[in-house]
């Protein structure tokens, strides 16, 4: 299988949607625990980046996009166009990390 297309934009240059497959989506749910807490409130207090929170969402980031990926492969798409990020509090100190776009095959 040659390699999928994925783009936040809404065309693929040099190439045409033909049909639209669906919507894709993948998402991972994270939950705080407390030795980070208290190195991020640490570093709140000096101030500067919070390298554990930005490494957990990077990872949740890259899992969310996984999945979604994974999810248009099942559907034997060419393509994800339309690709956004998105996070939602589910319950105190968790939050959801959404990949999606929409799932379509392409031709010249």
């Amino acid at each position: 299988m040659a390699e999928i297309i994925i783009t936040t934009g809404n065309d693929i240059p040099g190439k045409r949607v033909t049909k639209v497959l669906g919507i894709v989506k993948g998402s991972t749910v994270r939950a705080r625990n407390i030795g980070r807490d208290i190195g991020a409130g640490f570093r709140g207090m000096i101030g500067g980046e919070v390298k554990t929170y930005t490494d957990m969402t990077m990872h949740a980031r890259d899992e969310a996009y996984n999945r979604m990926v994974n999810q248009a492969i099942d559907m034997n798409a060419d393509a994800v166009i339309g690709v956004r990020f998105m996070t939602s509090m589910v319950m105190a100190g968790a939050s959801e990390m959404l990949a999606y776009g929409t799932a379509v095959k392409i031709g010249e």
